[in-house]
């Protein structure tokens, strides 16, 4: 029973793994399933997590987000982009992801991802570009600072990914051994 367990653990971290496409914080439900899985789960049975596993997981989750905000805010700063840029590309990389998942490229499973991840690049554009003409910027000034924000949101999310995957993969090591 302990693998079956497992296994639907390791497919919870996955499903929670694909939403940082969506921009969501995947990397901290994948801690929090960890924890929970953590607790639920006797300690006398096998395929369980040590608190090394969770604190080295939990340390990753923050470098991800870190990293992700860090990408985003550096390319929009480097255009030229304020704060209130950065705020709004990171809300519109929110919605953007969202309407993504659903619009989608029609392609079973790569679809959605693929939709995500370019709507929540093209809605980081979009809350950059809103930001400074709002602040009255020219539009080729203002398009120069939404294609960095379009650039720091694709970036930030293949390393976000990447930190994830490596949480996927330190759990399950940490389940086998």
């Amino acid at each position: 029973m302990a693998i079956v367990w497992a296994l639907l653990f390791v497919l919870a971290i996955l499903i929670a793994w694909c939403t940082n496409l969506l921009g969501l914080p995947g990397n901290w439900l994948m801690v929090a399933l960890a924890v929970l899985y953590w607790i639920l789960k006797p300690a006398d049975t096998g395929a369980t997590l040590s608190t090394t596993v969770l604190v080295v997981m939990t340390v990753l989750a923050a470098l991800g987000e870190l990293l992700e905000l860090l990408m985003s805010a550096a390319t929009i700063s480097k255009a030229g982009g304020g704060r209130q840029s950065t705020s709004y590309a990171i809300l519109g990389s929110l919605v953007g992801g969202i309407v993504g998942l659903f619009i989608g490229v029609p392609l079973p499973v790569i679809g959605p991802i693929a939709g995500s991840l370019l709507f929540g690049s093209l809605g980081a554009m979009a809350g950059a570009v809103l930001s400074e003409i709002a602040s009255g910027q020219t539009f080729a000034r203002c398009f120069q600072i939404g294609r960095a924000a379009f650039l720091g949101r694709a970036l930030g999310t293949l390393v976000k990914m990447a930190v994830g995957l490596a949480i996927v993969c330190i759990t399950i090591v940490g389940l086998i051994i």
